[in-house]
């Protein structure tokens, strides 16, 4: 079969159209036609080795599949990787059943950005009703979700960051209340004037280096920030424990393949991403579809910040 396969780390240039042979599935384990195929940021930590899970080589990336089992159920799963393929395999208890009425690109938003805001919101940092929320990246694929998931629990007021004026629009259209530069020069300065000259509650952050020191120190007092990614590849400052006392501050790590160790989480989580979205409440933000055999193009678009919400790929081009 047809699949993106990776004999050597590196950027983008390392991703290769081949022939593969086709997985098979083990006890507890489904085979899935797929249709399309999710693209994250955490595929380019796979491609250069620097994924928080060991990485081997060859290695087939992609680590969400949306498509046809065997028995004909249409099907969104997460995987440890092999989703840049025309056919993949996925553990059952990874795998969830897309509704009615859900489109490819919204079901994989759904399983890995979806996932992930909620995760963020609901566990990390507790979100409470009135509360201000920094949204890095806001429109990106976690963020341009976490916009919209933050007002529909009542966040008093969303500050989004994005680079572009295009994608600072974007997140005041997704729910927004006002948006930030991402390359302000005092991110601290920035995010309090942006939320009327008081310090923030929480901060979700995926960038890493200066901007999240920065973040870090405009947090009020019970301020929390969450770190998911380090999309910049810059680490932070290390964080003192002074630090945290001088103003009451937590700070929270989140990994999604933590979410499967956790008896019915993700099913929960899933069943609510869906609900919100067949009321209209939630959106997904395609961000482009692009043939399986252009797997280095998305990579670079994703990389260079040219992309906004969800990249999939099509295995069938």
């Amino acid at each position: 079969m047809r699949a993106i396969r990776i004999t050597e780390f590196g950027g983008p240039e390392v991703l290769a159209l081949a022939e593969v042979p086709e997985p098979t599935p083990g006890p507890g384990q489904v085979l899935i036609e797929v249709d399309h195929a999710g693209v994250n940021y955490a595929d380019t930590h796979q491609a250069d080795n620097s994924y928080l899970s060991k990485t081997t080589r060859p290695l087939v990336p992609g680590g969400e599949v949306v498509g046809r089992t065997a028995d004909g159920r249409r099907v969104v799963a997460l995987l440890a990787s092999g989703g840049y393929a025309e056919r993949a395999v996925a553990d059952q208890a990874a795998t969830f059943e897309v509704p009615d009425g859900v489109d490819d690109v919204t079901a994989l938003a759904m399983i890995v950005q979806g996932a992930t805001a909620w995760l963020l919101l609901r566990r990390s940092v507790h979100l409470e009703p009135g509360e201000s929320v920094v949204v890095h990246a806001a429109a990106g694929g976690v963020g341009s979700v976490a916009v919209q998931l933050a007002k529909i629990w009542g966040a008093g007021r969303v500050i989004a960051t994005a680079s572009t004026p295009d994608k600072r629009k974007l997140a005041e259209e997704l729910g927004a209340d006002v948006s930030v530069k991402a390359d302000a020069g005092n991110m601290t300065e920035a995010l309090r004037e942006a939320n009327g000259g008081r310090r923030v509650d929480v901060v979700l952050d995926m960038t890493g280096g200066r901007v999240t020191d920065q973040s870090l120190a405009a947090l009020a007092p019970f301020g929390r920030l969450a770190f998911y990614g380090m999309a910049s590849r810059q680490a932070p400052t290390p964080v003192a424990a002074g630090a945290l006392l001088a103003r009451s501050s937590t700070v929270a790590g989140m990994w999604l393949p933590h979410a499967l160790g956790r008896p019915g989480l993700m099913r929960q989580l899933m069943t609510e991403l869906f609900e919100l979205v067949a009321a209209g409440r939630l959106r997904a933000v395609p961000g482009g579809e692009y043939p399986l055999s252009q797997a280095r193009q998305a990579h670079e678009d994703l990389r260079a910040r040219r992309t906004v919400g969800k990249l999939v790929l099509d295995p069938s081009r």
